[in-house]
């Protein structure tokens, strides 16, 4: 769940962005059954995450399991 006051707006969205594509899987995040590409900023933009939404990131690739967790422990650092 998202719990800072602004939501995911540009700052945020482009940071997990870039984290994104430092990786080669492939990463998505979903808000409401919509999904977007968490390595285009424009796909994670107009997910329109905001406070208290829940969002699933999740990753297909040769080391899913590690990513996902780094992308987890990111976005709760960025909290």
């Amino acid at each position: 769940m998202l719990t800072t006051d602004e939501g995911l707006h540009a700052r945020p969205a482009g940071n997990l962005v870039k984290k994104a594509q430092g990786y080669a899987e492939n990463i998505t995040i979903a808000k409401g059954g919509i999904k977007a590409d968490a390595k285009r900023f424009f796909s994670v933009i107009n997910l329109q995450v905001g406070y208290g939404d829940e969002i699933v990131i999740a990753v297909e690739g040769d080391n899913e399991i590690k990513v996902a967790e780094e992308l987890k422990d990111y976005c709760i650092a960025m909290l």
